[in-house]
């Protein structure tokens, strides 16, 4: 068989099981899954794969690129513990994002652009995905390997204060200590902000404290000036550069000490809100009850 034809056999059952271990049926996400090919933007093989019950990274036996599609962390710089995300988390998060056809995307910590694609593939050619990506030679190569996507821009920068078009998503793709004033004033209305918020305390889960950190994703809604917030999902993942600071850890850390952040159903930012209706407060914006 043409390797190339075997391989889109192997994306179409990868985009299946990623589907089903992330609880999501959504046919325009399993095309996207199956359309674009994760060897494209990790590197020449063979590829170090993180394997949990080791607790390190483990080079598959070849470059073959088969060894791509599971549902396994790639590293892109195993001395940084910095990998191609679990595309079932992935997968997850972009189902709560909805993208859709026509569609502006903001990607918040893009590294070399695999998710990037996805999303691009979703949005379709009439809409558009910028990326930002703060390490520079993350963003020069996720800039080449994205060269062929006329609906994509990279920028590199400090994602929470570059200046972007009005978003109908942002995805988020590091882990913040609070929410950048640049993103929520960014989003169009009905807009959806992927939003991470990891602790430093360090994953309790069994992952070694320098491959990421815990916390809570919430999916951020605007309409109008008000913003609708809900948890969508438990998070590990590398901390955002410029997104973290000692002060908003030590209250998210105390947050998620305290519990209750399946309950929250609003961002405000408005400073009056009373404290036993905030589960979260920072610099201007509070995690709230209703």
């Amino acid at each position: 068989m043409d390797p190339q034809a075997e391989l889109r056999i192997v994306r179409a059952a990868y985009a299946k099981q990623i589907l089903a271990a992330a609880n999501v049926v959504n046919a325009r996400l399993m095309e996207a899954f199956a359309a674009i090919p994760r060897e494209d933007f990790v590197g020449p093989g063979p590829w170090m794969m993180l394997r949990w019950w080791t607790r390190d990274y483990v080079p598959t036996p070849d470059a073959d690129p088969v060894y791509l599609y599971t549902n396994d962390l790639i590293a892109l710089r195993p001395e940084r513990r910095l990998n191609n995300g679990q595309p079932s988390l992935h997968a997850h998060l972009m189902h709560q994002a909805a993208p859709a056809r026509g569609e502006h995307v903001v990607h918040i910590g893009t590294g070399t652009g695999y998710y990037t694609a996805i999303l691009a593939h979703l949005v379709g050619p009439s809409g558009r995905v910028t990326g930002v990506e703060y390490d520079p030679d993350l963003a020069a190569r996720a800039r080449a390997n994205l060269r062929a996507y006329a609906n994509v821009e990279i920028i590199e920068g400090d994602g929470t204060l570059v200046s972007f078009d009005p978003a109908d998503v942002i995805y988020v793709n590091a882990g913040c200590t609070r929410p950048a004033a640049r993103w929520l004033d960014g989003l169009a209305d009905g807009g959806r902000l992927i939003l991470p918020l990891t602790s430093d305390e360090g994953f309790k889960g069994g992952a070694p404290e320098q491959v990421a950190r815990s916390g809570a994703v919430f999916r951020v809604r605007r309409e109008g000036a008000e913003y609708h917030a809900d948890w969508i999902s438990p998070v590990a993942i590398i901390p955002c550069d410029g997104g973290r600071d000692e002060t908003s850890e030590k209250a998210l850390a105390e947050a998620f000490a305290r519990g209750g952040w399946q309950k929250v159903t609003r961002l405000t930012r408005d400073a009056g809100i009373p404290e036993e209706r905030c589960w979260l407060r920072g610099d201007g914006w509070c995690l709230a009850y209703s």
